[in-house]
């Protein structure tokens, strides 16, 4: 135990469980305790300054009030912290003007308020400054992410990539990337048109950006239309070709007898257009004439990155309440959510009309992703129920190599990285929007959105750590961490939608305008304890009434195995014909849903 001017420093465990006072073992920790410093003030937007202790350890920061009744706490991970910057200084004039200014990923602000003297907060922010940025400190990343915690559910599957009916003579899988050989942002297995060979693959390989080509995505069962998904070819200023490309993508387009092969680019024409100049570009009809381009006029990381803030800034610590309406228009979140709904509408049309597609933004791992993952989600109703959305998530964003450490800044001082950008947290969001149009056609509820971009964050789980498999092998991360799904496999029932009612062959199509758009609420705004939804009355009668039909239905088992018994025997024998059975007696109880 050391002690030091302004705080007693001890060594303990966080094993990322929720719990200061007891933390389980294994995952070294430092732990920090500020009991001997009376000032320490968490300057809460919603309920004024409230005096407190802090406890940080490497995973997390914890703060309790000691005058409020209720107890105010914050139970905030280190992996959502962005930012930690000084306020005020020595000579700084005003009740709590000296303190710490924390911004979190999550949408939130915390300021803490320091005794001036002394340089009482220079400990507190040194420790927190280098344990929320280990990356930046030389630190191995074991001080920010939790490499082993208590919950005992076996891991899932972060390997799933089977599809239906493969491989067929159309299809087959290859291990040409089985070492990551061929693109390192890629999955092991792929899987190609059967006429390509290796060969075909590696040289059309030198023609893609990061060298992700086009590779089966999802298969329709009754057409064979498919999804592929991919990068911009590197066609550059001069405008080159490459016939393999070209042929590779013609297989493509005959594997189904599609007449002409449609590309989504996800971008804005004047944008693909710009990306020559990188080397980057677009596929011209020239050189594709059996294809057809669309471009999908979605922006790129830094708009969207841009935007969330401007939300941001309308919806905390303060909602703007005067001109609401026109405050949220100009932040533009919405709009761009329209977009790429938009464009996962017209690319799951395509495909129940029989044609197949190809999809891809710049590098094919942002724009990408949304598109493919939520026109899978209109497509098959498999991904929406609570396994097949895991599926989703492990096959389209994680295996097929999102960058989530970049985008998300895990570890990394940097917080004004041009590659940070909420594009999965965008994703999410168009989800919940469809969730809103189509209540009884999801087998989750919003808790499970919330929980998993909650843990986008939280470097709890191995789930989003890393930007694709290649570095998640490397770090041996399925061996070390555990999957998000052993929590959310663990209590299905606190993620299920009461609501939900099975179609296995309904395709969904949501309405992409701003009128049938809504704001995240309980997401973007859940810290303002006066904006926090409470559950809908309609939802809560709809449990109270499955409750009852639960109730019903145990009651007629009962019956039933009284009613076979052998002492029951004779009421059977001598029921008049006017008696009511058990069954009908329980018949006329049900209540219709």
């Amino acid at each position: 135990m050391v002690h030091c001017q302004h705080g007693l420093f001890s060594v303990g465990v966080d094993g990322g469980n929720g719990c200061v006072s007891h933390f389980p073992s294994r995952s070294l920790a430092l732990s920090l305790s500020l009991a001997r410093s009376p000032h320490i003030i968490y300057i809460c937007p919603f309920s004024g300054a409230l005096k407190g202790k802090v406890f940080i350890t490497n995973y997390r920061l914890y703060f309790k009030s000691a005058d409020a009744d209720p107890a105010v706490t914050l139970d905030v991970p280190l992996g959502a912290i962005g930012r930690v910057e000084k306020m005020g200084g020595a000579s700084s004039r005003g009740e709590n003007s000296y303190g710490l200014d924390i911004t979190c990923k999550d949408m939130r602000n915390l300021r803490f308020a320091l005794k001036q003297e002394g340089h009482s907060r220079r400990d507190i922010f040194d420790i927190l400054f280098k344990y929320a940025f280990p990356l930046s400190h030389g630190l191995v990343r074991a001080q920010l992410f939790i490499y082993s915690h208590l919950i005992s559910s076996p891991p899932f599957n972060n390997c799933i990539r089977t599809m239906i009916g493969l491989p067929n003579d159309k299809w087959r899988v290859t291990f040409i990337n089985a070492n990551y050989e061929l693109c390192d942002t890629y999955p092991t297995i792929l899987v190609v048109p059967f006429k390509a060979t290796e060969e075909d693959l590696r040289k059309v390989c030198t023609f893609r950006s990061r060298g992700r080509i086009p590779v089966l995505s999802w298969i329709h069962r009754e057409n064979q239309a498919v999804i592929c998904r991919c990068s911009q070819p590197l066609v550059g200023m001069s405008g080159k070709r490459n016939k393999d490309d070209e042929r590779y993508l013609d297989l493509i387009r005959e594997a189904n007898g599609t007449a002409k092969l449609t590309i989504y680019d996800a971008r804005p024409s004047v944008n693909a257009v710009a990306n020559k100049a990188t080397g980057g570009g677009y596929e011209g009809d020239d050189a594709y004439q059996n294809a057809e381009l669309v471009f999908l006029d979605i922006h790129n990381i830094h708009v969207m990155r841009e935007s969330l803030k401007k939300l941001k800034d309308i919806v905390y610590p303060n909602v703007e309440e005067s001109h609401w309406l026109s405050s949220l228009e100009s932040t533009h979140w919405l709009e761009h959510i329209k977009l790429v709904i938009s464009g996962a509408i017209q690319v799951a049309d395509k495909i129940s009309g029989g044609n197949s597609v190809v999809v891809h933004c710049s590098d094919g791992w942002d724009r990408t992703a949304q598109l493919t993952s939520l026109a899978m989600l209109m497509l098959d109703s498999h991904y929406r129920t609570l396994r097949g959305f895991q599926v989703l998530l492990e096959k389209e964003w994680i295996s097929f190599g999102h960058k989530f450490a970049n985008r998300i800044g895990h570890g990394d001082k940097n917080h004004a990285d041009q590659d940070r950008s909420p594009i999965f947290v965008q994703f999410i969001d168009c989800v919940w929007q469809m969730t809103k149009q189509f209540p009884t056609a999801f087998e989750f509820n919003e808790r499970l959105l919330v929980t998993i971009l909650d843990h986008l964050f939280s470097c709890r789980f191995g789930t989003f750590l890393y930007n694709c498999e290649s570095a998640r092998d490397t770090n041996e991360l399925r061996s070390k961490t555990v999957s998000l799904w052993s929590l959310v496999n663990s209590d299905l029932s606190f993620y299920q939608n009461p609501f939900y009612t099975p179609e296995s062959n309904r395709v969904l199509y949501p309405v992409a305008s701003m009128r049938h758009l809504e704001l995240w609420v309980t997401y973007y705004i859940r810290w303002n304890p006066r904006i926090r939804q409470q559950q809908s009355p309609v939802e809560q009668r709809y449990i109270e009434l499955l409750a009852l039909r639960d109730e019903y239905l145990k009651k007629l088992e009962e019956l039933q195995l009284s009613d076979s018994s052998p002492n029951s025997s004779h009421l059977s024998n001598s029921s008049t014909p006017n008696a009511a059975s058990p069954t009908q007696h329980v018949t006329h109880l049900h209540t219709p849903f």
